[in-house]
């Protein structure tokens, strides 16, 4: 919905609402590694080696809260924890599967117009001047 001015307004832009949901470094890579089926976590974390342990339990805990996927933890020693995607995750499988193949046809071009250091992590976009300070 838009505003007097034809602004999105953030709480029923559904944009907003769908970038708030799956945006990010990680969330869509995880909701694409549970398309395959039920995950553990050390499973997620094997096929993800450059998230950390905090960061990829935040985002599954973002999933789950925007109902995305299911956490289900059974009763077990040592416990068991096994993350699946519910329908609703499901039914952006076409949108993450489009922007994968935009990514396999498109990348090189982003790959190859960004500067920067990568030893150090510091990337800049063409046209963007690094702050110093």
């Amino acid at each position: 919905m838009r505003n007097q001015r034809g602004k999105c307004i953030p709480e029923t832009c559904p944009t907003e609402a769908t970038i708030a949901a799956i945006g990010g470094r990680w969330k869509m890579i995880i909701l694409w590694h549970l398309y395959t089926g039920k995950l553990r976590f050390s499973e997620l974390r094997r096929k993800m080696p450059r998230i950390s342990q905090k960061m990829l339990t935040e985002r599954l805990r973002e999933l789950e809260g925007h109902g995305l996927l299911t956490r289900t933890v059974y009763a077990e020693v040592p416990p068991r924890v096994e993350y699946a995607s519910t329908s609703l995750g499901e039914s952006l499988r076409p949108v993450i599967t489009a922007i994968g193949e935009w990514g396999r046809a498109h990348g090189d071009k982003i790959t190859n117009g960004l500067k920067g250091d990568a030893r150090n992590g510091r990337v800049h976009s063409p046209g963007k001047r690094a702050r110093r300070g």
